[in-house]
């Protein structure tokens, strides 16, 4: 489990439920099945339309790296590589078949499949690219669902409250209840926007962040693959890796782009 992701759910919601109830709110009051149904009955519907049934069975996927928290550790990734560099250069790159088969990443596996099978140096760095690609873009596909969502909710509780206060305009015999009518028919407004901005758009921006750090984590597999194709020094591999880390880690998350440029 994601810690952040639900701490900052409850939080974000702890926050605005306290400071309701603390300016004299009730919380009954919040409690408006019609106009839950129309905010996210009418979001769903609205993302559905949006995008292809293939896109939107991702959806599961797309929440459970929301909030799971993935098991990475770069340091055990860069030994590996360095000790198979070494196996490489004293006994061949032949003899890193049967640990290119065991490996439990499968992107450091077809890399190095492809390095024991002699393939090209420069098709491997581009086979390994694509892979990375349609990573990103699978990703960036979860993220734009949310956005999507985060995009209608607001518009749909706009449409909940438009629909109340017809609903009250059209009862205007009964003035003692007014009041109350059109506190209901703007809780839907209070839906979409709150539903927009602790839900759907904060999942789209941790679904990027998730992105951001698996390429950052498969361009320093990328490069250690290809230093030892290369046949370079193991301890020049680690260096390189370790600086590569710590370049990632001082440049931040957002520029993940620049380790495969500057690979090239």
């Amino acid at each position: 489990m994601d810690i952040t992701t639900l701490l900052g759910l409850i939080v974000a919601f702890a926050g605005l439920l306290v400071g309701y109830v603390w300016d004299g709110g009730h919380l009954d009051a919040l409690g408006v099945p019609s106009a839950m149904l129309i905010v996210f009955g009418g979001t769903i519907g609205a993302v559905i339309i949006s995008f292809p049934l293939s896109q939107l069975k991702g959806v599961g996927t797309a929440l459970k790296i929301a909030f799971t928290e993935p098991r990475r550790n770069p340091i055990q990734t860069i030994d590996e590589l360095v000790e198979m560099a070494t196996i490489a250069r004293r006994e061949g790159v032949l003899a890193l078949e049967q640990k290119a088969q065991e490996h439990p990443n499968p992107f450091v596996k077809e890399g190095l499949m492809m390095v024991v099978d002699g393939t090209d140096p420069e098709l491997t760095r581009q086979i390994l690219e694509l892979e990375m690609d349609a990573r990103e873009h699978a990703y960036e596909g979860y993220a734009k669902v949310f956005e999507s969502a985060g995009g209608f909710a607001p518009t749909m509780g706009i449409i909940g409250t438009v629909m109340g206060l017809i609903h009250v305009l059209g009862n205007l015999s009964d003035p003692n209840n007014l009041g109350p009518a059109i506190a209901v028919a703007f809780t839907a407004t209070l839906y979409g926007v709150m539903s927009a901005n602790v839900i759907y758009l904060p999942i789209a921006s941790k679904i990027k962040v998730r992105s951001e750090e698996q390429i950052s984590e498969m361009e320093l597999m990328l490069e250690g693959i290809l230093a030892l194709q290369a046949g370079e020094n193991p301890q020049l591999i680690k260096k390189k890796l370790t600086s590569f880390l710590h370049q990632k880690d001082i440049k931040g998350q957002g520029e993940v782009g620049v380790g495969r440029v500057e690979a090239k």
